[in-house]
């Protein structure tokens, strides 16, 4: 009987240790977009190293329709925090704060290497697959083709995708002539390179690039190295603008501070969990807000304990 009531205890005191743990997780609920996207990708990486850095803090991740639909769900605190793109993510300054800058996203299209095209203008008339509905990066596309006189739903036969994932095939095949993208390791970019008749990109030339941000002055000017992807032999220059994670205007200050020092305290291994993701500094969350107010007062703590702010 002694021995029945001891393990009995042992067991019951176990179970109250854990619920206590649990109990102590801070639940942190990340809106991404849809599966094949570079969003996913980035917010499994971003999850694995929080947690690494603060086992405390328990991130979900969760697939949405990406940037347009994050920041309604953020406003309506469906969420805490969300990745947004960068063209999106400049509507939502002063109403949504900043967490941290993930990566610029240079933009792009993508067309196989046995394919005729070789300037925007080859692909005037052409199916092309703009993306997902809900990303972000269906409108950096609006806005680079505006910024060239064209119209991407009047001048391109414009499809726009359910999953994010489904482009690259429909390339390979020939259902479209391009696949519309951005940033480094972009999967669906990667996925058209690596297929057997290989990728050709396509971006602006340099006198489309001044028109573009003539008209559009808060698109940056990015370069895409040699070899970031295969079939990129030289430098190509686009247009495109940083994404960030954004929070949802009532995320607590300490949650917050939390997340911002578990990211940046995690540098190196979110790099190493996902190259692109090396952009995700403290240095250059600075530098890419827009001003420091649009950070999270719990970030700008963090940030002035490290001495990149005051």
């Amino acid at each position: 009987m002694t021995t029945g009531r001891a393990l009995l205890t042992l067991a019951l005191i176990g179970a109250l240790v854990m619920t206590a743990a649990a109990q102590d997780k801070t639940r942190v609920t990340l809106g991404t977009a849809t599966p094949g996207g570079g969003f996913p990708v980035y917010g499994q990486a971003m999850t694995e190293t929080i947690h690494e850095v603060d086992p405390g803090l328990e991130i979900e991740p969760r697939n949405t329709k990406g940037s347009t639909e994050n920041v309604p769900l953020l406003e309506k605190g469906d969420l805490d925090i969300a990745l947004v793109q960068g063209e999106v993510a400049i509507d939502s300054i002063g109403k949504l704060p900043i967490l941290t800058a993930m990566y610029a996203t240079p933009g792009m299209f993508v067309v196989r290497a046995d394919s005729p095209y070789r300037t925007i203008e080859d692909l005037r008339g052409q199916p092309i697959a703009f993306g997902a509905r809900g990303s972000g990066l269906v409108i950096l596309a609006r806005y680079v083709l505006d910024g060239l006189g064209l119209d991407q739903q009047r001048d391109f036969q414009a499809v726009f995708l359910d999953r994010a994932g489904d482009g690259p095939a429909m390339v390979e095949d020939g259902r479209v002539a391009a696949l519309w993208g951005g940033g480094l390791g972009w999967p669906g970019f990667m996925t058209v390179a690596k297929a057997p008749r290989g990728a050709r990109f396509i971006v602006p030339d340099a006198a489309g690039l001044k028109r573009i941000q003539a008209k559009h002055p808060f698109l940056k000017t990015l370069t895409v190295p040699a070899g970031a992807y295969p079939g990129i032999e030289t430098p190509l220059t686009s247009v495109g603008s940083w994404s960030f994670v954004m929070t949802r205007p009532t995320l607590p200050d300490d949650v917050a501070y939390r997340l911002a020092r578990a990211l940046h305290r995690g540098e190196a291994a979110l790099a190493r969990r996902l190259p692109q993701a090396a952009e995700t500094t403290a240095k250059n969350t600075v530098e890419a807000a827009p001003r420091p107010d649009a950070l999270h007062p719990g970030v700008r703590r963090y940030l002035r304990e490290i001495g990149l702010t005051r």
